[in-house]
């Protein structure tokens, strides 16, 4: 007879290619993992894998044989959610993966609360600038800025109108002065941001059909959104980044919005689930949860 946490290592180490990985993730030993597969194997008569001291690889078999082990387990999944409607208390581990500043400052209160009023769940939290790949990462949920072209995800707008802002510290337009226009950008001192060995150096803001695009340079640079965030708070330039990541501080005066008639970079936020079957009801609440905070906190306008 299958195991079925035979089943769900056999799809974890198609997803990842590696047992040592997935031992890691289940706190197993390597040989474990072996020994699930080689028991499914047994089971099923037939190779799954292809091995070598240094690759290892779905065979034709396998690759057949993985989305109806993926449709068992989130058959088993739905099943075990379905126990928990109706009014029953919420259990389970929630991984959720989401960028570094929003995450931090934005998200983690509202987490914090959603978790106290659900304590059957226990909350895994991936905080960073590195996009996940929720596919191959164990993630449920990633909140996300843009939006997203795969129809296998469920992508739900949590602000679909949020843009681009710029702003700097009160200390430094007093220092420096404001620009006049997105062209004085040049002369002043700009934060930012690199990633995977990009810099992204040239802003865009929309401009009916076309575009202004403005390459931009300044004393600091970071690959962590919440570092530059604090740089501009700390009076080192001025930022370019979502509304949503700055209005707190806007409206508390750590920052002020600059050239506020300007249209930034649309930059909507999206509540994204790798796969419609795996749209549990606590992602459901999360869901909601979220949205509703996101309404609270934007219900002034920009600047």
């Amino acid at each position: 007879m299958i195991r079925f946490n035979d089943l769900a290592i056999f799809v974890r180490v198609a997803t990842v290619d590696s047992f040592s990985t997935v031992a890691r993730e289940m706190d197993l030993f390597p040989a474990q993992i072996s020994a699930a597969i080689k028991r499914l194997e047994c089971e099923l008569d037939t190779r799954l894998f292809a091995r070598s001291t240094r690759s290892l690889r779905l065979t034709a078999e396998g690759e057949r044989y993985l989305p109806y082990a993926r449709e068992v387990l989130n058959t088993l999944s739905e099943g075990k959610a379905g126990l928990q409607q109706d009014g029953q208390r919420l259990h389970g581990v929630l991984q959720i993966a989401s960028a570094s500043d929003i995450g931090r400052n934005v998200l983690l209160p509202w987490l914090i609360n959603f978790r106290r009023d659900n304590p059957g769940l226990v909350l895994r939290l991936m905080l960073s600038d590195h996009v996940s790949d929720i596919f191959r990462d164990p993630v449920d949920v990633a909140i996300r800025y843009g939006t997203s072209q795969n129809a296998d995800f469920v992508s739900l707008p949590l602000v679909p109108t949020n843009r681009r802002v710029m702003a700097a510290s009160p200390a430094y337009l007093s220092q420096f002065g404001r620009p006049e226009s997105v062209h004085d950008l040049k002369n002043h001192a700009c934060l930012r941001f690199h990633l995977n060995g990009k810099l992204y150096d040239k802003w865009v803001f929309p401009k009916g059909a076309d575009s202004d695009h403005v390459v931009v340079n300044g004393p600091v640079l970071s690959d962590d959104a919440d570092v530059i965030r604090r740089c501009a708070i700390a009076g080192e330039g001025i930022l370019y980044k979502s509304w949503i990541d700055i209005c707190q501080d806007v409206r508390a005066g750590h920052l002020e919005v600059v050239l506020p008639d300007v249209v930034g970079e649309p930059y909507p936020l999206s509540f994204v689930c790798p796969h419609r079957k795996q749209f549990t009801p606590a992602l459901r609440l999360l869901y909601s949860h979220l949205k509703a905070q996101c309404e609270l906190l934007l219900k002034d306008p920009v600047g």
